[in-house]
């Protein structure tokens, strides 16, 4: 059966709604995980505009995910390597650097958080 150009652009049109809502939906449960993971694992708080550290956060949980399946589930990473570059990671608290790197690849953070800039670590105490 063949449907109408005007039919299939209706029946998308209609369904944008739904579409919507699933992706808000989808959000809030990567941002409720990504909370979750961040406290769990005590990174800090993400500094920036209000608009960004969200995603930022976003960001960071799901890099950081792929980071340790890549470096430590997959491949030759002990414990104390991750130790290591999770304390490098808790540095950083710009939300802008953490969205810049989101389409990088896991087994790249090591090497991105090393040539972080000054301006992209935070003002926390290092010593906690």
């Amino acid at each position: 059966m063949q449907i109408s150009t005007d039919c299939w652009k209706a029946a998308r049109d209609a369904d944008t709604e739904s579409k919507e809502e699933w992706l808000a939906a989808r959000r809030a449960a990567e941002q409720e995980a990504a909370r979750d993971w961040a406290k769990k694992f005590d990174m800090p708080p993400l500094e920036g505009p209000e608009k960004a550290l969200d995603w930022g956060e976003r960001s960071r949980h799901q890099l950081m995910t792929a980071a340790h399946t890549m470096l430590v589930v997959e491949g030759a990473w002990d414990e104390a390597d991750w130790a290591e570059l999770e304390e490098k990671a808790r540095a950083i608290t710009r939300a802008g650097w953490w969205i810049d790197q989101r389409d990088a690849e896991g087994t790249d953070l090591l090497e991105l958080l090393e040539a972080a800039e000054e301006d992209d670590h935070g003002t926390e105490n290092p010593f906690r």
